[in-house]
């Protein structure tokens, strides 16, 4: 073989695609569920204050 292609930045594109999908479903996800997750946040903190 005369010529041996370069791999060696694919594995690192396919992590970053990776990482890019899972911040996009986190984003997607708080922003669905953002209010009900700070109502239970905000439980958790005043309950932790009353005692």
């Amino acid at each position: 073989m005369l010529y041996m292609p370069r791999e060696e930045g694919q594995g690192l594109v396919e992590y970053a695609l990776i990482l890019v999908l899972v911040a996009i479903v986190v984003i997607v996800i708080l922003t669905l569920l953002g209010t009900q997750v700070s109502t239970v946040f905000s439980r958790i903190a005043d309950a932790l204050n009353f005692q």
